[in-house]
């Protein structure tokens, strides 16, 4: 069974891992065009969060 977790990067998006390697990332910022994945416009507004693990499982 492959382990995952979510993290969510400082200042950007929801990172989802699947056995170590990243396999997308989530808009967190409400300001990508390509909803519900990251566009990277998470720079060009400024968007500040802390960085923190969300969910992990085995």
């Amino acid at each position: 069974m492959p382990r995952f977790r979510i993290i969510a990067a400082k200042n950007g998006p929801l990172l989802v891992e699947v056995d170590g390697k990243v396999r997308t990332a989530l808009c967190r910022c409400g300001a990508s065009q390509k909803k519900p994945f990251c566009d990277g416009a998470h720079r060009k507004i400024g968007f500040q969060a802390e960085e923190a693990v969300a969910f992990e499982a085995d």
